[in-house]
């Protein structure tokens, strides 16, 4: 029961985080350091699914895709899906797992370098 709520929660969460887009700010510029350790986090924990280049692979979407910007998926809603896993919403990837094993700092690195990358390659349109 505890771990469904859990889950609900999550999900009500990772959806809220859905919405703005176009009209929201830049994204500031990130932190070197937290970059440099997002890297090397996002190879180990992320890479597979996502792609090294972040474009995705046949396992899990792009994160330069626009569904990433930060005005539709908020850097918390990286937090939940991390920590909670995710139900597949966007894509036909199937529901994303927990991560296990990660601190919120190491999330918050991997979350600054998917935004650096993404300030430097910009986003795709969705869908692909």
């Amino acid at each position: 029961m505890r771990a469904s709520l859990v889950v609900l929660v999550a999900s009500a969460l990772v959806f809220a985080s859905c919405g703005g887009g176009a009209d929201d700010p830049e994204m500031p510029p990130q932190d070197p350091t937290l970059v440099a350790r997002g890297a090397e986090l996002y190879a180990a924990n992320c890479a597979e699914c996502h792609g090294d280049d972040l474009r995705g692979t046949d396992r899990g979407p792009s994160h330069l895709s626009e569904v990433y910007e930060p005005g539709h998926h908020g850097d918390g809603a990286f937090l939940v899906a991390i920590r909670a896993g995710v139900p597949q919403h966007h894509w036909d990837f199937g529901s994303m797992p927990a991560i296990d094993g990660l601190t919120d700092e190491d999330i918050e690195s991997i979350v600054a370098f998917v935004r650096d990358r993404q300030n430097d390659a910009g986003f795709e349109p969705y869908p692909p």
